[in-house]
Order: C-alpha cells, then sequence, then structure tokens
C-alpha cells in the first residue's frame, strides 16, 4: 500500500483505539512484554542484518549503539512496557468541573488525541516505547522508522501485531509505514486529514525538516548540547563523578554532557583531574584559553563547538568567573534541553533552577535522568525542548487532549 492508504487505513482505527476499556489495553501490554522477551533470538537476528548493513555503510560508533539490541536491552524495553502496564490510564480522567449560574454542569475531561504519527532514525526501540505510550493512551500510531533499522522495527512491529490479532484488535492501529524513502516521509508529513500530531525523534537534520515541511502540528523532540556547570563551591570527586557519566556512559544520546562549564575559583583543581578521568575514554577536550592552562592536551574550541551537540567523545569547556555568567552562556547555546550544576551552595542552586531556560534542570546530579523510564513514565515518546503543550520526557498524559462535557437542563441561551 502507498503511505496515504497505510495513514487512511490507520486513521480509520482511531475510535476503536478511544474505546477500548483499561483492562484490554493492560492485557495487551503484559502479553506484548512477555512475547517480546520469548522472541528476543528472532529480533536480534533481524537486528544483526541491519547491524551489518550500518557497518558497512560506515555508521559512526555512536549511532552503531543506539542501533544495537541485545537481550538486556530487549528485557529493558519489555520492562518499560511492564512500567507502562502500571501506570493510571489518564482516559477519562475528570480534571475539574463547575456549576455555572444557570445550572450547567462543565467538566474538563482528558481524551486520545487521536492519531499520532512518530518519525525516527536508527533506534528500534523507539517502535515498542511509542506503541505503548500510544496504545495506552488510546490512540492510534503510525510509525515510520528509519531505513537502518527497518529489519528490526519488521520484526517488533510482526510481534505487536501478533499480540493484537490475539486480543481481536486491529493491527493498524500500530503501523509501521514501510516506505523509507525520502518522498515517503515527505507525503506522510502533509497528511494533516488523517494523522493529529506529529513527532519526529532524530537528529538535528530530521527534526528541522520535519518542523519546516510539516502540515501537521508538530512536537519538536530538540537536540541535546547539555551542559554542566560546576560552582566554586562544588564538591569535586562528585563533580568528577557526574561528568564522567553524564559524557561518556552512553554518548550517543540526546541526554549526554556536551559541554563543561566551570568556575575560575575551581578550574585548576578540576580540570586536570578531569582529563586524567576522560583520557580512558579517550574524550578531546575542546576548551577555551582559560580552561587550555589546566589541560595537557586541549583543542582550542571554537565558537561552533559551544553550540555543538556532538554526540561524539567530545566535550567543549568553557571557564566563567560567576554563576550569572555560566547561566548567560548555557542559555546563548544551550537547546532547551537538560541543564545541570554541582554545587554545595543553596543560593546558587536556586538561582540556576529559576533562570536557566530548559526543559529539565539539575543539581548535582548527571543530565543522563532525562528519560521517560528514570522519571517513573515506563518510557518516552520523545523529549520536548518546545513550550507549547508538552515539555521535557513525553509519558502518558503528554499524548492526550482535553475537551468539556456539558450538562443542562433544558437551558438555551
Amino acid at each position: 500500500m502507498s503511505v496515504r492508504e497505510d495513514c487512511k487505513k490507520a486513521s480509520e482505527c482511531r475510535y476503536e483505539a478511544a474505546a477500548l476499556s483499561t483492562d484490554l489495553k493492560n492485557r495487551v501490554l503484559v502479553d506484548l512484554a512477555d512475547e517480546l522477551e520469548k522472541r528476543a533470538d528472532e529480533i536480534i537476528t533481524a537486528n544483526a542484518v541491519d547491524i551489518e548493513r550500518a557497518k558497512a555503510g560506515g555508521m559512526k560508533e555512536s549511532l552503531l549503539d543506539r542501533l544495537t539490541l541485545t537481550p538486556d536491552r530487549i528485557s529493558g524495553i519489555a520492562e518499560g512496557v511492564r512500567q507502562i502496564v502500571a501506570l493510571p490510564d489518564p482516559i477519562g480522567e475528570e480534571l475539574g468541573g463547575w456549576k455555572r449560574p444557570n445550572g450547567l454542569l462543565i467538566r474538563q475531561r482528558r481524551v486520545p488525541m487521536g492519531v499520532i504519527g512518530v518519525i525516527y532514525e536508527a533506534r528500534p526501540n523507539v517502535t515498542v516505547d511509542v506503541f505503548g505510550l500510544c496504545f495506552k493512551s488510546g490512540n492510534v500510531t503510525i510509525m515510520r522508522g528509519g531505513k537502518d533499522a527497518f529489519s528490526s522495527n519488521e520484526a517488533i512491529t510482526a510481534v505487536i501485531h501478533d499480540v493484537l490479532k490475539r486480543h481481536d484488535i486491529s493491527k493498524e492501529i500500530a503501523t509501521m509505514i514501510t516506505d523509507t524513502t525520502h518522498e515517503g516521509v515527505g507525503e506522510m508529513m502533509k497528511l494533516s486529514e488523517y494523522i493529529d500530531l506529529l513527532i519526529p525523534r532524530g537528529g538535528a537534520g530530521l527534526i528541522r525538516s520535519v518542523v519546516e515541511n510539516a502540515t501537521i502540528p508538530v512536537i519538536e523532540t530538540g537536540t541535546g548540547n547539555c551542559h554542566i556547570f560546576v560552582d566554586e563551591s562544588a564538591d569535586i570527586p562528585m563533580a568528577l563523578d557526574i561528568i564522567e557519566n553524564a559524557k561518556t556512559q552512553r554518548i550517543g544520546v540526546c541526554n549526554a554532557c556536551e559541554s563543561l562549564v566551570v568556575h575560575s575559583g575551581v578550574s585548576e583543581k578540576l580540570l586536570s583531574a578531569m582529563e586524567d578521568r576522560l583520557k580512558k575514554h579517550n574524550v578531546e577536550l575542546r576548551a577555551d584559553s582559560r580552561s587550555g592552562e589546566f589541560l595537557k592536551d586541549p583543542v582550542a574550541a571554537t565558537e561552533e563547538d559551544f553550540g555543538t551537540e556532538y554526540l561524539d567523545y567530545i566535550l567543549s569547556i568553557k571557564t566563567v568567573d560567576s554563576v550569572d555568567e555560566a547561566i548567560d552562556h548555557i542559555n546563548k547555546y544551550g537547546t532547551g534541553h537538560s541543564e545541570a550544576i554541582v554545587t554545595s551552595n543553596y543560593d546558587n542552586a536556586n538561582r540556576f533552577m529559576e533562570r536557566v531556560d530548559a526543559a529539565c534542570v539539575y543539581v548535582n546530579a548527571s543530565t543522563r535522568f532525562t528519560d521517560g523510564f528514570e522519571f517513573g513514565f515506563g518510557a518516552e515518546i520523545g523529549i520536548s525542548t518546545q513550550k507549547l503543550h508538552a515539555r521535557g520526557p513525553m509519558g502518558l498524559k503528554a499524548l492526550t487532549s482535553t475537551k468539556y462535557v456539558i450538562e443542562g437542563h433544558g437551558q438555551i441561551r
């Protein structure tokens, strides 16, 4: 079928999806989690085809890491689905109600968005996260994964469809677009008659393309030029642990630290120790002139470095003289994703939290926690860096809208 036909058939299931009971949705998701683990070998075999193709195409290490599925990762994906089961169903939640002087009773109720389209790159785990969250929140989902993860997505979608069939639910509630051409995704971005909301997940180029070309409302899941600011009062061993974790635990993710900002009062003490710590991970340090004084092997940072999401073993470094200067630097070069301060100063912590403009702001913790699973959402459909409708990791409630229901007894105006 064509992209248009796929989206049309999916859209025809919107009322079926909205009417599913909480009990049935939970039973489907429990079965899905079990089935993913039972069929892990099948999924990993398909994933190996994608990895082989990606290596032959010269895909860089950070993106290969995102693409790779292992038994442990599949178990983690299944656990995320089980966490979604444990969460309250948002559909039908009463957000408020009041009675007007004329006797009308007005209530605001949470309802599904309808049909959510998600365009993403080489991350097959997203297929499960997207389906689980959209399904629990009463939505149809139309997924368009990247060609690099085609075989993996096909195998995972087959598992989802088998589970839906077992429960007599239309498989089009979870539609995977198999056309991976630019023309196909371009057509999908224009189908506003079938898709209510579009969410891109991927690199800056993909997100920019969707935002600029879609005729469907878009939630921008932005790139992550995430900063850690080490304040003058910081506990240095704590700061070193946080920096190492945020930079190197997984480099190819949007919540990894890309930029370090250091107070001049601790730059000498911190930077030489940090260089030794990061050297074992082969991290290249791109430093301004003040920071470079305390490093053995720095690369001179350019203006572009301070605004770059590397997704690689590279870290930019800036030395400042105050928390206000750090905040100004972060607000200038940040992408509104996740920013952190390491400090023992209560006033500076509060100042940082209040004035840094980002979806997630941390005090004395790694930026790597910006994640739906870590926030207790089970999974996430994306991390929104915009300010309308949703911001930060998007769980079940972010995939709903509201409607007003009004009861009267013959009132006319």
